[in-house]
């Protein structure tokens, strides 16, 4: 596996004006912007549990951030918290490392007919679709996700499904298997509750044999103190030839709501052939 690269990035404020409200503080606020309060730095928070006030309609609504079909219903709300003020650079990060590998071997952006897999409100799918793909699908579990994608980013996708991977209808399942798919891209989805290994196999079951399998997943999931299942599970396709990696790097995914960073791993790499399904029990 090469050397993930430390990003160095600087620390700077989460905010220009901060006040103190009960157990929460108060972002710098911009006329036309949502009104967003995060918790205050002392309270420790792991990831999963992050949560921030929204002033919605003149009240105020306590959303957690893994709450994400209440956060997609309002519109901006993704973008300002997680890409404004907790500075979220995955969508960038993992779109440079695929056009690098793309370049570096020569293959043509727009031979790639791309799987997004928990595609979101379409942020990632934006950065895959200014390369140019023949084709590109998205796939989420959250109606509002699909909501969110094709009111703020319409004409992104070719289509957009709402759907569980692993229970697939007969129909779905054979349209995307006739889709042909030759890339995987799964961005900021992995390792907790959202998308297990099983679904992760089911898509990469999907891609074509020497397809493109690109995705992030929070550095402590491929740790040896790893409970998500992903660290033995890309241990082991590696081992197993079944997932060639060309390139990882170690980054700053975003910040948590103390300001401090939260550290992910972007892998980009070849698919050799089907995940076995012994490999995800």
């Amino acid at each position: 596996m090469p050397r993930p690269e430390l990003m160095r990035m600087e620390r700077s404020e989460m905010a220009n004006q901060e006040s103190r409200a009960g157990n929460v503080r108060e972002t710098s606020h911009t006329p036309g912007k949502i009104e967003i309060r995060l918790p205050r730095p002392s309270d420790r928070l792991d990831q999963d549990a992050e949560h921030c006030s929204v002033r919605v309609s003149g009240e105020w609504q306590d959303i957690r951030f893994h709450d994400y079909d209440r956060i997609y219903r309002i519109p901006g709300l993704y973008e300002q918290l997680f890409h404004d003020i907790l500075q979220c650079s995955s969508p960038d990060v993992i779109g440079k490392l695929l056009k690098e590998q793309l370049q570096e071997r020569g293959f043509e952006p727009q031979s790639l007919r791309v799987l997004d897999l928990g595609a979101g409100n379409g942020l990632v799918g934006e950065q895959l679709h200014r390369l140019g793909p023949d084709l590109l699908v998205g796939v989420d579990i959250i109606p509002e996700a699909r909501e969110a994608a094709l009111r703020d980013r319409p004409g992104t996708y070719d289509s957009y499904h709402v759907a569980d991977v692993t229970e697939l209808s007969p129909a779905l399942k054979a349209e995307l298997t006739a889709a042909r798919f030759n890339t995987l891209c799964c961005v900021a989805a992995l390792g907790y509750a959202d998308i297990p290994p099983a679904a992760f196999r089911a898509a990469f079951n999907l891609i074509s044999d020497n397809g493109w399998i690109a995705f992030n997943i929070k550095d402590r999931f491929l740790s040896e103190d790893d409970t998500s299942g992903f660290a033995a599970l890309i241990r082991r396709l590696r081992e197993a030839n079944v997932l060639e990696l060309l390139t990882s790097e170690r980054y700053q995914h975003r910040r948590n709501v103390n300001g401090e960073p939260l550290y992910y791993v972007a892998l980009v790499g070849r698919k050799h052939r089907d995940i076995p399904e012994e490999f995800v029990r």
